[in-house]
């Protein structure tokens, strides 16, 4: 394989998650219940979002001895957020050898124009989107995984539902159009023509879909896996 896993190869790991749930962690003992509970995989964060929205200041990636001692603690993957644009501290944490990397808009952005290039990177990385052209923009610049974005530290899922809702109508739409319109849907979404004639073949995202941002009881899980989601990141409102 290339210095750069192929995106099959990113997307396969992530259609390994499908059906499971990945939980935020602030600590090994945090990661080890959740492990023990039956996550699929584990967010490595210094700070829940709940605290970060409360504190205010800036939000960075965690402190690497914190996602080192997350990854020994555990079997299972590991995930860690970087800032949105910042290519840097997805560099580090590639060479840590973390699982998967989340984009995030959980921290403070980096760079307010441009997103990684992801395409540059061996681990496999999500982001968040809140429609089909942000989440078919994000996978051109090579996702592997989609979430929605909801209001993540709220404990509220009125967004995340929206998000997915969004995602769902506008697949459908793409879906029931003639091809020659389909150039026309892509200018309309702003996303990449080859993944939009994907979309409407596939009837669906190319990559794996999970439900984030507000998610804080098993009803609201079971809510996002019926509307259609893959899976559920579950915010550590629940610890």
């Amino acid at each position: 394989m290339a210095e750069t896993g192929t995106f099959k190869v990113k997307s396969g790991l992530a259609q390994m998650l499908k059906g499971g749930v990945i939980m935020d962690v602030t600590s090994a003992e945090q990661a080890k219940i959740a492990e023990e509970a039956g996550a699929c995989a584990v967010m490595a964060l210094e700070r829940v979002p709940a605290d970060i929205r409360a504190a205010g200041g800036i939000a960075r990636m965690a402190d690497p001895t914190v996602i080192l001692r997350i990854m020994d603690a555990v079997t299972i993957p590991v995930m860690a957020k970087c800032r949105i644009g910042h290519f840097v501290e997805a560099q580090i944490l590639q060479s840590l050898g973390i699982d998967y990397i989340d984009e995030s808009e959980v921290l403070t952005p980096a760079d307010e124009k441009y997103h990684v290039n992801k395409h540059l990177f061996k681990v496999p990385f999500v982001c968040g989107a809140r429609n089909l052209g942000e989440a078919l923009r994000r996978i051109g610049e090579g996702a592997a995984m989609i979430r929605t974005k909801g209001e993540p530290g709220t404990g509220n899922v009125v967004e995340a539902v929206r998000h997915i809702r969004q995602v769902n109508d506008e697949i459908r739409w793409i879906a029931n159009l003639p091809e020659e319109e389909l150039m026309s849907a892509a200018k309309e979404m702003m996303a990449p023509y080859e993944l939009v004639l994907e979309v409407a073949r596939l009837k669906g995202l190319p990559v794996v879909n999970f439900a984030a941002g507000g998610i804080a009881t098993p009803a609201d899980a079971a809510l996002m896996m019926q509307l259609g989601c893959d899976g559920i990141f579950v915010g550590s409102g629940i610890f």
